[in-house]
């Protein structure tokens, strides 16, 4: 795991440097964990410079727990306008807000279970508070992370959380807190989910689906290559039945 952690970082460099995500950017910030907790449910189907952008701006006018608990929904809607699903979005951390000050003090709980027995906050963003607030090792697992995993071959799975889980049963555990920021980045920038950069990729020696593509490239150009012989072969053949046919009519 620390040879492909690196070789996705050098692969980036070299390619295409990329943002910080926002995760990352308020991790970097030091904005606290209810800031990233926040940020982490607005940024759901959400890009990560408008999570950015928002969180910002909301907690210019609600610097913590107490205050957002207080904000009426219009005002707080209007704020997180530009980001998906606001509406249902700003009601929620608005509920958020209320739990974590009557039922924790005020203060972001520190374990999975309490995490993701708060209003929409579901065992990702959980993970995502845990690593990025707390600095708990914990594997996010969001689509990035699912489909650049099963692309390797690290796991076999459908869903984000039997990935987790495999992740968690495979990956020693000093590399977890790296995981989601490195996969991340890596398949927003160069193993995207449509016209994945394999060319550029550093890691694809060791990659399951680069394999799988270029055995599949090689066997089409081979059904192509005999496609041809056999249309070159009856196009001969019917020049001599023709020519046949025309003797025999002189």
């Amino acid at each position: 795991m620390r040879e492909l952690l690196r070789g996705m970082r050098k692969t980036m460099d070299r390619v295409r440097p990329p943002r910080m995500t926002a995760l990352r950017q308020l991790h970097e910030a030091e904005d606290g964990p209810f800031a990233i907790l926040i940020g982490t449910i607005l940024s759901a189907r959400t890009r990560d410079e408008n999570t950015a952008k928002v969180v910002r701006a909301l907690f210019e006018r609600y610097p913590d727990a107490e205050a957002l608990a207080r904000a009426r929904v219009t005002a707080v809607e209007r704020i997180v306008k530009p980001i998906g699903f606001y509406r249902v979005k700003a009601r929620r951390i608005i509920d958020v807000a209320r739990i974590v000050v009557s039922e924790h003090g005020g203060r972001v709980p520190e374990d999975i279970e309490s995490l993701t027995g708060l209003p929409g906050v579901g065992r990702k963003t959980a993970n995502c508070v845990l690593v990025y607030a707390f600095g708990t090792p914990a594997i996010p697992v969001d689509i990035h992370v699912h489909r650049i995993s099963n692309r390797l071959g690290l796991v076999d799975t459908r869903t984000p959380e039997e990935t987790e889980q495999e992740l968690m049963r495979t990956v020693p555990r000093r590399y977890w807190l790296e995981i989601n920021d490195t996969f991340v980045m890596y398949g927003q920038n160069i193993c995207r989910p449509v016209s994945p950069m394999c060319g550029e990729c550093g890691i694809r020696a060791g990659c399951r689906y680069w394999r799988d593509r270029r055995r599949d490239n090689r066997r089409g150009a081979g059904r192509a290559r005999g496609g041809k012989k056999r249309g070159d072969g009856a196009r001969l053949l019917e020049r001599r039945v023709g020519g046949l046919g025309r003797k025999a009519r002189r």
